[in-house]
């Protein structure tokens, strides 16, 4: 198996409701996404035809409208911290069922890749950097 990783980047907002410290409130961070997938060379050594697994601008294309796109210079905000608190209202306003933490964003991230990824193509791994030095990663198993 052969492996290809894609990093896109983008802004969004998010607070975490019922956390104990500053992620309570409403902040935005640069994030970073690191997107592996993987292809069979059919245990054949070289890969046969262009030598090529998966087009990296393939891969933009559909990580960009699966993901960025909903993403990007959003607003990301839990149904409990917006029956508790007063929300601008707006079409940058995206609403999830659980709290928008880096974790949970990531799954997020996973379940709409996996929706867009053809059959043949396995998606291995994501890395969700929230800061320079601070990602979460979720692994295939």
């Amino acid at each position: 198996m052969i492996g290809i990783t894609k990093i896109f980047r983008f802004e969004t907002a998010h607070a975490i409701h019922g956390y104990a410290g500053p992620c309570a409130h409403i902040h935005g961070h640069s994030y970073e996404l690191h997107v592996c997938i993987a292809g069979s060379n059919s245990g054949l050594g070289y890969i046969e035809g262009t030598g090529i697994i998966f087009d990296f601008k393939e891969l933009k294309t559909l990580v960009n409208e699966a993901v960025i796109s909903k993403l990007d210079h959003k607003l990301v905000l839990s149904r409990k911290y917006i029956a508790d608190n007063s929300t601008p209202p707006g079409e940058a306003l995206l609403i999830f069922d659980y709290e928008p933490s880096a974790e949970n964003l990531l799954i997020f991230i996973q379940e709409q890749i996996t929706k867009v990824l053809p059959g043949h193509i396995q998606l291995i791994s994501l890395r969700l950097w929230e800061t320079a030095d601070s990602y979460a990663e979720w692994l295939s198993s």
